[in-house]
């Protein structure tokens, strides 16, 4: 039988080395790659094509809900879990949204991985123990009939509304994104437009309170 084929991301190599010895024990199951961020997640996925992909949440550069977006596009067979430390219905709502078909809880049991990987390889959805399938179901019927501010921003824009909010100026966003610093201050005009929100200080609780970036403890 073909093993199903998994890659690990997130960006903590300690956490990654965790959920890669658990994987080794079971059957049936290859952990293909690794990756610290997703930017180089996207780079493996278009190399691997991965049957599933366990995306860290928060992670610096680019978050695991736009490298998640980005990931279905891209290899639409590749099924998304996501990891994370939250159990609020809004991130795992978002999660969901991005186009994840898992989500999975950090502090959840061991075995819960095994059963996640096993779920959606099958091409089921699967949902941590903790988080409340009911209460996930009706709000994804109500959430149905509205597109969330979030949503509406250009794959660009939600990438420089991370940047932004982990503090980056206008010369090292457009050194990053590979522009000139006048095209970086345009698309932060044009993002704080959209948003409606006119100040950095809003716009980085903006991205807190959507899950764009974590809140350092």
């Amino acid at each position: 039988m073909t093993p199903t084929r998994v890659m690990i991301v997130d960006d903590h190599r300690l956490f990654r080395a965790g959920i890669r010895s658990l994987l080794q024990r079971v059957d049936g199951v290859e952990v293909v790659a690794e990756a610290g961020d997703g930017h180089e997640a996207l780079r493996h996925v278009k190399v691997q094509r991965p049957d599933v992909v366990l995306m860290d949440l928060m992670m610096p550069g680019l978050n695991g809900l736009d490298a998640t977006a980005r990931v279905v596009r891209m290899c639409p067979r590749t099924n998304v879990i996501m990891l994370s430390m939250n159990t609020d219905e809004d991130s795992v709502l978002q999660t969901l949204r991005a186009g994840a078909v898992g989500y999975l809880v950090k502090t959840a049991d061991p075995a819960e991985l095994e059963l996640a990987v096993r779920a959606v390889a099958r091409g089921e959805k699967y949902l941590s123990s903790a988080v409340s399938k009911h209460v996930i179901e009706a709000s994804l019927k109500r959430l149905d009939q509205e597109q969330s501010s979030l949503e509406r921003l250009t794959p660009r824009q939600r990438e420089v509304l991370q940047m932004i909010a982990e503090g980056r100026t206008t010369k090292e966003i457009a050194r990053q994104l590979g522009i000139s610093p006048k095209t970086a201050e345009s698309h932060r005009t044009d993002l704080m437009k959209a948003l409606d929100i006119h100040d950095i200080a809003s716009l980085t609780r903006y991205a807190i309170r959507m899950g764009v970036i974590a809140v350092d403890s």
